[in-house]
């Protein structure tokens, strides 16, 4: 090794050694990025393979994966085969170098340049194309499984007669194969061009003959492919037409042939299909004739053929024949399509009956009794309440109710099955008193208990009637496990089960401590496991904290919806799920979807917009069925079920005729439960699903009517009316609510709607579903079709209420606006009652310093006639005089019919503001963990409120006695105005 420097007793400076020292460490570090980046390919990877292994469905995680697999190795390596040959080809028929033009010579330094790396290039560019083309099929696993697992319809459509599965499965794919076969004609076409050009085959300066022998054998033989596609292209849209969406003025958004598809679409497109086999042979025939000639004006013909034929012609038949008498030429079309339509949406047995909407004359007695027979009225608005149950239930920051509750059915002590508004105490991180990584993963890890309460009724000071509440809840609802692991307000992971404690719930002796019991979640005992999931959460801490040991699990997808569609991506989700407790479990039950774009002759809608309504607008937290994809055939063939504690996840087969189901059934085995194997427990809480029915009542808004001249006529168009307690300017939401139709012996748990006419506000139809799951008439649609124009609509209705000039409402409204208090309406609900219509609408009140929504009255409206009263009965009572059901309020001892207490009263106003004030006193004293100051806060809240209540009572017996006074004076007015008119006498 060369010295430097110094003399033969100086320093003596080794130059190699360090040298090889920084060779060394770059090599490492490079090892090591490569290391990392196939680590951080490999968590993803292996993360998701142990949470679907963790969830008991590994067989959808390899199912899927190997399908994208094989997709991606097969087109990917067809693709690279395609053009690799071509360009190989192309270089073997190069002609020699003395053969080429002065063109060509000059492109010598670009050959010289690339000789030595043709190889390398030609690996380069096919492995290129094939990365694109697999990655590409990959995405086309869907289309796969339903193709090579498609089952039969057993329906045909009306005019190629094939069956339904020929355009929902196989169609799609053999679209797919065409446009990867026009992909790689395309590209080969060009890169064989390019290497002819290159290597002297082409030229396009030079004079005499443009291509070699070779060059023109070779490209025409791919534009002979390119042509024999577009005539397979041709015959493939043929069927096309079918399932081909189009505008159609008379009905808007259409699918399937018309008049012009089947009679001049349809022929154009097979003599298309016969020029382009003629064409594609032409080509094919230039390797024997070696001329462009015959091939060159076979494709002129095959443009001009598409645009006379294909285009011109088409615009012919419609102008001249269908536009002169289009109905007539139109009608058994529209026929067909009215009957797809309303097959492949599920509204085909929708029962439409008329109805005269105006009433009977009927005794007020009975008509009470009817009233309370014909409907479970429900003034518990479960998408108004929930900051009442927040305010009165959540009891700890670190908890928080859903914005839009539940309705579901729940049997009393009494044994009686009730409509109940539900909803759980779910974990809320952004209440805890402080956010860190310990507390936001390790100690509030889950929400804890049901809160229930009546849908039928409210207490003295209207607030909701607890059937379940506290914590740990308590009430009528059977023994269950309380403890909320998964939930739709539960967005982060949790790690569990570990040395380090949860905290379970507090009560007065303090917080309790928990570990999870569950076996849910992946673990973290292995470091490996720890590795992948730091660095899929970004989160190194969970290499070394002392938190994590043996035991420890790692919670995560944890919302209904999320696991639903991991372990099923091939399904829908319907955007409300919603808690139900089953076998002694909190159960999340969520409805999906099979859904296809496929079903020839039925008309297309978009999902997303399609279920948007006024709930879904105002509350971004409440999902929408979030696939904008446009579909024609629709089924809720699956119901599965979410566990709050375990996260179990599991699918029943609910359609048990749907095609797709069953393909998917086949494709992913031993997935879906059979639905025999639904407990009674679980089938009591299902119900029909909101999603589906908003889809199929804006489908029946035109597919109600089946007489195609009708159709074609728009005369009996309805659409669905606009929110009228609201002025959000979009859809009425369809209601939950137990109710008896016309045709009904007893009430059954129904979603119902209206309709109104198109541009009018008057009502036209009146729609319920069957939504007893379980039940013979579950799912059965029933529509009462209104023969008058004279009754209400629901914006009517509204309209009258706050105009109307009764008044006890004008001066309840002047009253409640005089203070600091606002309304709030409820669900106007809609109930047929002897031929004629029942509006009950729930009257809310925000007041006080809380700013509570309370139930203050209930607006009912029938025959004309308007009742504004403080309770259901009262209302029922006075809309009907007669012998009736007059069961008070819970604990009612005050009289509501004056308005709620306003601040214009000074002891109110003081006791509001100590109510207030002890409510922030009891807020600061939870964040700070002072359980003390807490519960002396909570009792000093509670006096306060009494204190306002018993003002207001005193208040309202002081205007009693008043009142009376009054009327005394006037009974001794009127005694002395007789006597005086007897002595005069």
């Amino acid at each position: 090794m060369p010295d430097r420097g110094g003399g033969p007793t100086g320093p003596r400076i080794r130059v190699g050694r360090p040298s090889r020292r920084v060779r060394t460490l770059l090599m490492t570090l490079g090892v090591l990025a490569v290391l990392g980046m196939a680590f951080t390919m490999f968590a993803g990877f292996w993360t998701d393979w142990l949470w679907y292994r963790s969830v008991n469905y590994s067989s959808v995680f390899t199912t899927t994966l190997w399908t994208k697999i094989g997709l991606f190795f097969v087109f990917g390596l067809l693709m690279a085969l395609a053009v690799g040959v071509n360009i190989w080809l192309a270089h073997r028929l190069r002609p020699p170098l003395s053969a080429m033009s002065a063109e060509q010579q000059s492109l010598d330094r670009y050959r010289m340049s690339i000789a030595p790396y043709k190889k390398w290039l030609l690996l380069g560019i096919t492995a290129l194309v094939g990365l694109i083309a697999g990655a590409s099929a990959a995405g086309q696993w869907r289309t796969w499984l339903m193709w090579v697992n498609g089952v039969p319809f057993h329906q045909k459509d009306p005019q190629f007669h094939l069956d339904v599965s020929f355009y929902a499965f196989d169609l799609p794919w053999y679209r797919f194969l065409l446009g990867f076969g026009f992909a790689a004609a395309v590209l080969s076409l060009i890169a064989a061009a390019l290497t002819h050009y290159l290597y002297g085959g082409l030229r396009v300066t030079s004079p005499g003959a443009r291509a070699t022998a070779a060059a023109t054998g070779h490209l025409s033989v791919l534009l002979g492919v390119f042509v024999t596609l577009k005539a397979v292209a041709y015959w493939l849209d043929r069927y096309g037409l079918a399932v081909k969406s189009s505008d159609f003025k008379a009905t808007g958004n259409w699918t399937g042939l018309r008049y012009v598809d089947a009679n001049a679409y349809l022929p154009a497109k097979t003599i298309l299909f016969c020029i382009a086999v003629i064409c594609a042979l032409l080509f094919f025939a230039t390797l024997w004739r070696r001329t462009w000639q015959l091939p060159v004006i076979g494709f002129g013909l095959m443009v001009l053929s598409a645009i006379l034929i294909g285009g011109l012609y088409p615009a012919i038949v419609q102008k001249f024949q269908v536009q002169p008498n289009e109905q007539a030429k139109e009608a058994p079309y529209v026929a067909k399509n009215i009957k797809a339509t309303r097959e492949a949406y599920g509204i085909d047995d929708a029962e439409v009956s008329e109805y005269s909407g105006k009433g009977k004359e009927t005794e007020g007695d009975q008509l009470r009794k009817d009233a309370d027979a014909a409907a479970s009225l429900r003034v518990l608005d479960p998408n108004i309440v929930s900051p009442t149950f927040q305010q009165m239930q959540q009891v700890k920051n670190y908890y928080a109710f859903p914005t839009n509750l539940d309705v579901d059915r729940y049997t009393d002590k009494d044994g009686k099955e009730q409509d109940t508004v539900i909803g759980l105490r779910e974990l809320n991180l952004n209440g805890i008193p402080k956010n860190n990584w310990i507390n936001d993963h390790f100690r509030y890890t889950h929400g804890y208990g049901v809160v229930a309460a009546k849908g039928t009724s409210a207490d003295k000071n209207g607030q909701p009637v607890y059937t379940e509440s506290g914590l740990p809840s308590t009430g009528d609802l059977p023994t269950h496990e309380q403890r909320v692991y998964y939930g739709e307000k539960t967005t982060t992971y949790s790690i569990v089960g570990g040395p380090q404690k949860e905290i379970d719930y507090s009560d007065d002796k303090g917080e309790k401590a928990y570990t999870y019991q569950g076996d849910s979640g992946v673990s973290l005992s292995n470091p490996i496991n720890r590795a992948a999931y730091a660095l899929a959460f970004s989160e190194p801490q969970m290499l070394y904290s002392g938190a994590i040991g043996e035991g420890s699990r790692i919670l995560y997808n944890r919302t209904p919806k999320d696991r639903v569609e991991a372990v099923a991506p091939w399904l829908t989700i319907d955007g409300d799920a919603y808690p139900a407790v089953v076998d002694g479990r909190i159960q999340w039950i969520v409805d999906a979807y099979t859904t296809t774009n496929g079903y020839p002759y039925a008309s297309r809608t978009t999902l997303g917009d399609t279920t948007a309504d006024s709930l879904t607008a105002a509350n971004n937290q409440r999902a929408v069925v979030a696939q904008q994809n446009r579909v024609n055939y629709i089924r809720n063939s699956v119901k599965a079920t979410v566990d709050a504690y375990s996260g179990e996840v599991k699918l029943y087969e609910w359609d048990t005729k749907d095609p797709v189901l069953k393909t998917w059934m086949k494709a992913f085995p031993h997935t879906v439960k059979a639905k025999k194997e639904i407990s009674s427990d679980l089938m009591a809480h299902l119900r029909y699903p909101q999603d589906l029915f908003k889809v199929q009542r804006e489908l029946l808004t035109r597919y109600h009517v089946t007489n195609a001249q009708t159709f074609l006529s728009g005369s009996e168009v309805w659409q669905v009316p606009d929110d009228p307690t609201n002025k959000s300017g979009d859809a009425v939401p369809p209601y939950y609510l137990s109710m008896k139709m016309p045709d009904q012996d007893a009430q059954a748990f129904s979603l119902t709607t209206t309709f109104t006419p198109n541009g009018r506000d008057n009502l036209s139809a009146f729609m319920a579903v069957d939504s007893e799951a379980g039940t013979k008439d579950y799912g059965r649609i029933r529509i009462l079709r209104l023969k008058s124009s004279a009754a209400d609509g629901p914006k009517q209705v509204q309209s009258q209420f706050n105009s109307n000039s009764q008044e006890n409402i004008t001066d309840f409204i002047r009253q409640v606006r005089n203070g600091d208090s606002e309304i709030e309406y409820g669900n106007l609900l809609t109930v047929p009652l002897n031929d004629g219509l029942l509006y009950v609408e729930p009257v809310y009140v925000r007041g006080g310093g809380l700013k509570l929504p309370l139930l203050r009255k209930v607006l009912m409206t029938y025959g004309g006639k308007t009742v504004f009263e403080n309770t259901l009965d009262e209302a029922l009572n006075k809309l009907f005089p007669g012998d009736g059901s007059t069961t008070p309020p819970p604990d009612s001892d005050q009289d509501t019919t004056k308005p709620p207490p306003s601040t214009s009263n000074p002891t109110v106003k003081e006791a509001l503001g100590d109510a207030q004030e002890a409510f922030t006193t009891g807020q600061d004293a939870l964040k700070n963990g002072d359980w003390e100051a807490y519960g002396k806060a909570q009792k000093d809240l509670q006096k306060a409120l009494q204190r306002a209540e018993d003002a207001q009572a005193a208040a309202g017996k002081n205007g009693d006695k008043a009142d009376k006074a009054d009327k005394n004076t006037d009974k001794n007015t009127d005694k002395s105005d007789k006597g005086s008119g007897s002595a005069g006498g």
